[in-house]
């Protein structure tokens, strides 16, 4: 007997899928933009760069507008930390990130010195 078998997947449902995701994915941008320009006008990218200080981790914050750092005070900068690691909670935050809230893309910020490079041998800097 002959059976009906797709030998192709229907690009007419792999193009709606993908139009779907793509609208979800916009979404997602721009909700996250518009909190954080909520949280502090004119922020465009958010850096944070772990840190240990007197034996306690910490997060360093920076907010950043299109023409440089964004004028903030430490609860707006906790917030924009705390908004983007419930957006993004499976990424590593024990290394320097970089989100940009006009693509939505949170990267590893690789500005940092490797640790290899020995860079950071001064006494003070380790507390």
């Amino acid at each position: 007997m002959n059976t009906p078998q797709r030998t192709r997947p229907l690009r007419a449902a792999q193009a709606i899928k993908g139009a779907r995701a793509a609208r979800r994915h916009t979404r997602f941008v721009t909700t996250v933009a518009r909190q954080l320009d909520e949280i502090a006008p004119g922020t465009v990218r958010v850096r944070t760069v772990p840190v240990t200080r007197e034996n306690r981790r910490r997060t360093f914050v920076v907010l950043d507008s299109a023409t440089g750092p964004v004028g903030a005070d430490r609860e707006q900068h906790r917030a924009a930390f705390g908004l983007l690691s419930r957006a993004f909670p499976g990424a590593d935050w024990t290394r320097p990130q970089s989100y940009d809230a006009r693509t939505g893309v949170l990267a590893i910020d690789q500005t940092a010195a490797p640790a290899e490079l020995g860079l950071d041998t001064a006494e003070g800097a380790r507390q």
